[in-house]
């Protein structure tokens, strides 16, 4: 059995080398945030990020094509009640 043969979720399993291309100008981003010797752990992370936003985003579209798209106002006054904040609703007028 081969680590291809193991269905590892994000994060786990042994690592492996790739070739990646970036541009200059992130790759100095990059290092001058984490360092030469911290890119890769920092795109490691980047990239189970990246696959849990995709997968609530699929989550979201499977829930809005079942229920409907959620009502705007509602969303804002749980956003409210869940952050002690006010309603922002007529921040903007």
């Amino acid at each position: 059995m081969t680590d291809d043969d193991v269905d590892f979720p994000p994060g786990d399993g042994p690592t492996s080398g790739i070739s990646l291309t970036l541009t200059a100008g992130t790759l100095r981003a990059l290092r001058e945030r984490v360092g030469k010797r911290g890119v890769s752990a920092y795109l490691e992370k980047a990239a189970q990020r990246q696959i849990e936003r995709d997968h609530l985003d699929e989550l979201i579209a499977d829930f809005d094509k079942m229920h409907g798209p959620a009502d705007p106002a509602a969303v804002t006054a749980k956003h409210a009640r869940l952050t002690g904040g006010a309603s922002d609703a007529g921040a903007a007028a």
